[in-house]
């Protein structure tokens, strides 16, 4: 019979959903229009079934096929896998395949076609067609990939329509819980790596107590762009640090896991202040993927008796402090430098801040006082920050459990998630 002109190879209508309409006729020899489908409607569109036998024109193998509709399902027909490949274009549904079809090569084991037509097809389904009483050699093509197998005098209109329908269903299934099951793996994977990149606190031998929050904006995501660190080097200071790169995706996520990493090794290095942070920004500069993409940074270094601390801000909010029978308050931001990436040759100035002899410093970054207040367009802001944390500490929380209150309040007064990633840090000095 005639051989068909093939479009270019796509995507099979059995996962895309694309398929060609039918001519009354059922003839394979004419190109329709192409008509949108679903998988999920695959009973209303006409079924193509490709056959591959080494003697399609003497032999009577495919009885008149009719589908649950009752639609003619059509047959295109290949001697070899070399007219296959041609026919074998994004209308198909489903391949029956001769398992008496000659291999490529004669040392080629009994099931190397199959093998072949498996590599040549990966998303179609596949029937495999074998002698009857030769049911061991088409358990084994099922256990190779093929969706069902057939014994070749044994077919029937009925019997080969229906086995047709379930291999197309079947290869379907399989695919979409491969799909899952891949989907899954790759979020098990994703979650491991971020977990793994998320700090853990270098303090051994500090007197300060530590507690974080993190609440990445992507959605099922463990990590975003904003980043923080502490860390005790070798004379007794506790350094402390907090960070958000611009943007919310996973390429944020990995430049602030790169400038967190950066900033523990350079300050155990023994950096702090103004060249800690133009460093940094010479590693922002050569990480980015764009010219545009800058990061804020606020850093504090503790001195060993906890009394006092140094304080740079590159373009982020300033820290909370709070200590016994004082209002919260925020620290001077007056020296404020830019924020990383921003200007060339920029200076951070260093400020000296008196803590205490009792205190909690609270570390945080710019989501949790963007989001809104309900339903209108004012936000948190950090006045309404402070006030919430005061009436919080006036309630007795601490820790864990003041940022956890702190976070879920924002969220409650944002209606929902935020939008933005949010991280909170906080040291605790008692007497």
């Amino acid at each position: 019979m005639p051989v068909p002109i093939p479009r270019q190879r796509a995507i099979p209508a059995v996962e895309s959903g694309q398929a060609q309409a039918a001519s009354p006729g059922g003839s394979s020899t004419e190109e329709a229009p192409r008509k949108e489908t679903t998988v999920e409607n695959t009973s209303h569109t006409n079924l193509t079934l490709l056959l591959i036998e080494d003697d399609p024109g003497g032999s009577a193998i495919v009885p008149e096929l009719i589908d649950s509709a009752g639609k003619p399902i059509r047959v295109r027909t290949a001697r070899n896998l070399t007219e296959a490949e041609r026919l074998l274009t994004d209308d198909v549904h489903c391949i029956l395949l001769d398992l008496a079809l000659p291999g490529r090569t004669d040392d080629e084991d009994e099931l190397g076609v199959l093998k072949h037509v498996l590599e040549l097809a990966p998303r179609h389904a596949v029937l495999a067609l074998t002698a009857s009483g030769d049911a061991e050699r088409g358990a084994e093509a099922v256990r190779v990939g093929a969706q069902d197998y057939l014994f070749r005098d044994e077919l029937d209109g009925r019997l080969l329509s229906r086995a047709i329908r379930y291999a197309v269903e079947r290869k379907r299934s399989d695919t979409a819980e491969r799909r899952l099951a891949e989907g899954r793996m790759r979020a098990q994977e994703n979650r491991r790596l971020e977990r793994g990149l998320l700090p853990t606190p270098l303090l051994e031998g500090s007197s300060l107590r530590f507690a974080a929050r993190y609440r990445p904006g992507r959605s099922r995501a463990l990590l975003g762009g904003d980043f923080y660190d502490v860390v005790r080097t070798a004379d007794g200071t506790v350094h402390a640090m907090i960070g958000d790169v611009c943007g919310h995706g996973p390429d944020e996520a990995a430049l602030g896991v790169e400038l967190r990493i950066a900033w523990r090794a350079l300050t155990l290095a023994g950096l702090c202040g103004d060249e800690l942070l133009g460093t940094l920004q010479q590693v922002l500069e050569h990480e980015r993927a764009d010219d545009e993409i800058f990061a804020t940074l606020c850093t504090v270094d503790i001195a060993p008796d906890g009394r006092r601390a140094g304080l740079c801000l590159a373009g982020h909010p300033s820290p909370l402090l709070a200590r016994p029978g004082r209002a919260a308050r925020l620290l001077p931001y007056d020296n404020n430098g830019p924020a990383l990436g921003l200007l060339s040759g920029a200076r951070w100035p260093r400020m000296q801040v008196e803590l205490g002899a009792e205190w909690s410093l609270m570390l945080y970054t710019d989501g949790l006082i963007e989001g809104r207040v309900g339903e209108g367009r004012e936000r948190l802001g950090q006045d309404g920050m402070v006030s919430m944390v005061r009436r919080q500490l006036s309630e007795g929380l601490r820790g864990e459990a003041l940022l956890r209150a702190a976070v879920n309040e924002v969220r409650d007064l944002n209606g929902g998630e935020l939008a933005d990633d949010v991280a909170v840090l906080l040291l605790d000095r008692g007497v």
